[in-house]
Formats: C-alpha cells, sequence, structure tokens
C-alpha cells in the first residue's frame, strides 16, 4: 500500500491520526474514570446483555428489533448527514 493509499485509509497522516488517537483516549479516558468506569466493567456490561438476550429467548427478538430502530432513527440520519457534508467539501 502506498503512502499516499496509507493516509487515505487511516484519515490523514499516520502521525496526525496518531496525535488524534492519543487524544481522544485521554479524553475517553477520563471521561470513563469521572464515571467510575473501567474497560472490564463495560465488557461484563456488554457480555451480561448478551446474557440476558439468550436467556430471554423468542422475546429477545422483538427487543433487539425494537432496539435497531431506535438506534437507526439516530445513528442513519447522522451518518446521512455526514455522508453529504463530506461531499460538499469534496468538490
Amino acid at each position: 500500500m502506498s503512502d499516499n493509499g496509507l493516509s487515505r485509509f487511516l484519515g490523514g497522516s499516520p502521525a496526525q491520526v496518531l496525535l488524534r488517537l492519543v487524544f481522544l483516549s485521554f479524553v475517553v479516558g477520563i471521561i470513563l474514570s469521572a464515571l467510575n468506569l473501567d474497560p472490564l466493567d463495560l465488557i461484563h456490561l456488554v457480555v451480561d446483555f448478551f446474557e440476558r438476550l439468550w436467556n430471554m429467548g423468542f422475546e429477545a427478538i422483538g427487543r433487539l428489533g425494537k432496539y435497531l430502530v431506535i438506534g437507526a432513527m439516530v445513528v442513519v440520519p447522522i451518518w446521512l448527514l455526514s455522508r453529504l457534508l463530506s461531499m460538499g467539501r469534496e468538490k
């Protein structure tokens, strides 16, 4: 992969992306620490969610669909708006 391809894949130069990731990791670490959460707690929350989902059986399929629709009502418009704004910048 050429340097240009790597930069395009990463969304910028490797040094800039590394700096952004370090900064965002620091900010997220502060927020999680303020909320008294650590990564293992988050992993346990996800595992517990799927265990409850499994134990609920077929009722869970309906709930999962409801979660999907509720999430899509937020995610899809934001994604669409970001794509439209990025198209405007590319021209």
